[in-house]
Formats: structure tokens, sequence, C-alpha cells
């Protein structure tokens, strides 16, 4: 199946409409970028951005060491409330 990927600009202004579904997503725990994707729905490369948008403002925090697969997992700050 072929995919062609959306303009970057777009994945990047969603970002904001994201954080709950990602909030959500790491309720119940830490997990790795495509984990979150599959959680939310949407292809790995547009979770990248909205994961590091929310690491860089301070709503999720990175592990400390990567998993077997190689992958950093993700978790909320402060038990991050999805509203």
């Amino acid at each position: 199946m072929s995919r062609i990927p959306r303009d970057i600009r777009e994945v990047i202004r969603e970002e904001p409409l994201m954080h709950r579904h990602i909030l959500k997503a790491v309720a119940a725990g830490p997990r790795t970028v495509p984990e979150i994707a599959e959680a939310i729905g949407h292809p790995s490369e547009e979770a990248l951005f909205w994961v590091m948008g929310m690491r860089r403002y301070g709503l999720l925090t990175e592990s400390k060491e990567p998993t077997d697969e190689g992958f950093f997992t993700y978790a909320a700050v402060g038990g991050g409330v999805a509203r």
C-alpha cells in the first residue's frame, strides 16, 4: 500500500489537537513512538513530531535508556491527566 506523506506544516499544525490523544495513549504507562502511533492511529513519522513537541514543552518525559529495540519510551509528566 502506497501512502503519500502529508505536508509537514499540516502535521505540525495538528500538534495541539493531538496532546489529549497522546496523553491518553501513555496513561497506562510509558510507550515508544511506534506504540503511541499505533494507539492513536497515525503514522510513526507524524507521531514523532507531536511527541518531540510535547517533550520540548514539558508534557512528556523520555526514558534514560532505550528499549532492546533501540526506542526510548515516553511518559506523561506528573501523571499527565488527559483533558
